[in-house]
């Protein structure tokens, strides 16, 4: 019986080359976050999130999505935390970040750049996590005193991530071949 079935081709388009490269380099900023040992789980300095500004500033929210999405994917899958608390605390994380970063992103550009978009991402994204683990893994209400600690922490890595983006951001850009333009 003859085959008529044709293969399927998929072409990628510049975009989606663009898109695939920045997520690399988050998931490879994920993984470095993931080996840095803090003293308090769940605090991280959030280094992909610097990628994250950097795309929502210079290709739109879509793109900063579809970047933060692989991001998560693929980090849990290299990290072995896919489907696990861990994972879904990043999704929870990572979808209320994006959500305000989509407000975030519409406000004028004259008052908010990426270390107010940074900062307010943080915030979200810690009160996401917060929010699934009281209502999946911890339910008691004593998971709030520990509040505090990661507002002050979302705070200090928001500013620095968000003060990282703005310094790579005014550099001009590489050009394909590697080497700055003018």
């Amino acid at each position: 019986m003859p085959d008529d079935t044709q293969p399927i081709k998929l072409t990628a388009t510049p975009e989606d080359q663009r898109i695939a490269q920045l997520a690399a380099v988050a998931i490879g900023l994920s993984l470095v976050d993931a080996a840095i040992p803090l003293p308090l789980p769940g605090v991280k300095p959030g280094l992909a999130n610097i990628v994250t500004l950097i795309v929502l500033a210079r290709y739109g929210w879509a793109a900063a999505a579809w970047v933060t999405g692989l991001r998560v994917l693929a980090g849990s899958l290299l990290l072995g935390h896919f489907l696990s608390p861990g994972f879904f605390m990043s999704v929870s994380g990572g979808a209320c970040s994006l959500i305000v970063l989509a407000l975030a992103h519409r406000l004028p550009r004259r008052c908010f750049g990426p270390v107010s978009w940074s900062i307010l991402a943080s915030f979200a994204h810690i009160s996401g996590q917060l929010l699934l683990a009281r209502l999946w893994l911890i339910p008691h209400d004593g998971l709030f005193y520990l509040v505090p600690l990661f507002a002050f922490a979302a705070l200090a890595f928001g500013i620095i991530n968000g003060l990282i983006a703005a310094r790579l951001l005014s550099e001009p850009a590489i050009a394909e071949n590697g080497v700055k333009s003018a």
